[in-house]
């Protein structure tokens, strides 16, 4: 359609005939619209005159329709000027039936209730919801706007009717919510500190997923046979998840605090424990169940094992295990994606790691699934196919994020001793790790945990003098280079060592520190060779005065 017609026609149109205008200039546009720069003052126009009409007295048909026009042009980052102003925000806030503007949170406000409206009047209020996320999300203006009209407290408003949503009206109420929080670091601050918003995002979830309670932290068990997560209510959790970590993300909250994040943890922990109705979107659940608990106080996740009703292991001081092995399966899940492992993987490997290091019987549970007690150490820790194997393989991964991760959690399983980890890894494999705590020289973290001996096989026992401490196993027997040569051979292969060595400490790239030997210091850390070697002054060494 051409733009210059549609916009003279709208100037003086009516209700009927703006909508039928509209409606083909949508079909046409739905799916092919391009950003022609020739037609962007075109576009602009015609953005500023349907915010014009959204604000006459027209049939929620025509609003809804104006309202997808307004979604389809705010693809356009260039178009936005005219709808990312006061008027223009606030027309859509009316539109969602959201309280924003001056006196937003007064008590005499009341937010309207969405069961009330007519099927046609709730398509409008999405239709809204959608341009509002859209426009939010590609204009920082409409962004600062937003805070400006406090349009986040009206989205919170409408937090308070969620039981009473249609399921779009919730989705992309809660999403808007999110882009909001994460597009804007005051706002979040802000929310914060009314402390109402993450109790009213965890109640939320909570309605959402249906829970029921046996006691203060404990939710009911699902039934096995019950049927899978209805993907809408899945959805919904997912925003409502997302927006609670952006409140979270760098929480200072003090033990006043401690009641709401153990009911968010024991919600997370029914949530891990749930099924959707497809394996990808379960695994999506987890993954944003893995990140929000990595922002809760780490003495709060008791709550995944502390299960007096359900009971547990008695192995494991009667506690529950069934969400850390969830939390393992997820692991090992994205292990074997071979991809995204810095965004995928590292947050599961961080919360482990961290649930090992405060929570012994979580520690002693995993390592017993990924360090069980050594049989066969005739084959290289990297290499196989069990848990132990990929991450011992992901410690010289090429990304430091990951290497890092899944270092320092095969460290805390070993209760932060080296000797433990140079074990299970080799001291090739864990080299990077030690070299970083200044632990080349053996030792331990600075983390305390309990005296409880490993114990060892006796097969590792029989093998452990055999074992190459470099490669972490039992290597074939080398055959002696030197066996067959002459001594007048082994003279020159000598010399020509010695020649080599001598070359490379007097070269000018030793000398700029390009290539350097080096050595360890009795602290662990990593040094040039001759200051390893060098005798402090005062001391002997080993001489004639001391025979």
């Amino acid at each position: 359609m051409d733009l210059t017609n549609v916009l003279s026609q709208l100037e003086s149109a009516d209700g009927q005939d703006i909508e039928t205008l509209l409606q083909e200039y949508n079909t046409e546009n739905s799916h092919t619209f391009t950003f022609n720069q020739k037609e962007e003052t075109l576009r602009r126009k015609l953005c500023q005159s349907v915010l014009v009409v959204l604000g006459m007295q027209v049939q929620p048909s025509c609003q809804k329709t104006c309202l997808e026009t307004l979604r389809i042009l705010s693809r356009d980052k260039c178009v936005l000027a005219p709808v990312a102003t006061r008027d223009g925000m606030l027309t859509l806030a009316r539109m969602a039936r959201l309280n924003a503007g001056e006196g937003q949170g007064d008590d005499d406000k009341e937010q309207p209730q969405e069961s009330t409206l007519s099927a046609e009047e709730e398509r409008v209020v999405v239709e809204a919801l959608k341009c509002l996320c859209n426009v939010v999300y590609n204009s920082p203006a409409a962004q600062q706007v937003s805070v400006d009209v406090k349009l986040a407290y009206g989205l919170c408003a409408s937090l308070h009717t969620a039981p009473a949503w249609h399921h779009e009206v919730g989705l992309f109420t809660l999403r808007l919510l999110f882009l909001l929080s994460a597009l804007r670091a005051d706002l979040r601050g802000e929310l914060r500190k009314e402390g109402q918003v993450v109790k009213l995002l965890t109640e939320v979830m909570e309605h959402t997923l249906d829970v029921s309670w046996d006691g203060p932290y404990e939710v009911t068990r699902p039934d096995p046979q019950a049927l899978p997560l209805p993907a809408e209510d899945n959805e919904r959790a997912m925003e409502a998840l997302k927006a609670l970590f952006n409140l979270t993300v760098s929480n200072v909250g003090g033990k006043e605090d401690d009641h709401q994040y153990r009911l968010m943890a024991a919600i997370l922990r029914h949530l891990l424990m749930l099924r959707t109705e497809t394996e990808e979107k379960t695994e999506e659940a987890h993954s944003h169940a893995v990140n929000l608990l990595n922002n809760l106080p780490v003495s709060c996740l008791d709550v995944l094992i502390d299960l007096p009703v359900q009971g547990g292991l008695e192995a494991y001081g009667g506690k529950n295990m069934d969400a850390i092995q969830v939390l393992l399966d997820f692991m090992e899940k994205r292990i074997d994606k071979g991809s995204n492992y810095k965004e995928g993987l590292t947050p599961v490997l961080s919360l482990l790691t961290e649930v090992s290091r405060h929570h012994r019987e979580i520690r002693r549970y995993i390592k017993a699934q990924v360090l069980p007690p050594l049989k066969d150490v005739k084959i290289r820790p990297e290499v196989g196919t069990t848990t132990r194997n990929k991450l011992v393989r992901l410690m010289t991964h090429v990304e430091m994020a990951v290497k890092q991760a899944a270092a320092e959690f095969l460290f805390v399983l070993c209760k932060e001793s080296v000797d433990n980890l140079l074990k299970y890894t080799g001291y090739g494999n864990a080299a990077g790790l030690l070299m970083a705590r200044g632990l080349l020289g053996g030792g331990r973290g600075e983390t305390e945990y309990s005296e409880d001996e490993d114990s060892d096989t006796e097969e590792y026992k029989t093998a452990k003098p055999f074992i190459n401490p470099i490669t972490g196993h039992v290597e074939e027997p080398m055959p002696n280079p030197m066996e067959e040569m002459t001594e007048e051979q082994k003279e020159y292969e000598a010399q020509k060592l010695v020649n080599m060595l001598d070359k490379l400490s007097s070269s000018c790239v030793y000398r700029q520190s390009l290539i350097r030997p080096m050595g360890v210091k009795p602290d662990g850390t990593l040094a040039p060779l001759e200051e390893t070697l060098r005798v402090p002054h005062g001391e002997n060494s080993g001489s004639d005065s001391d025979e």
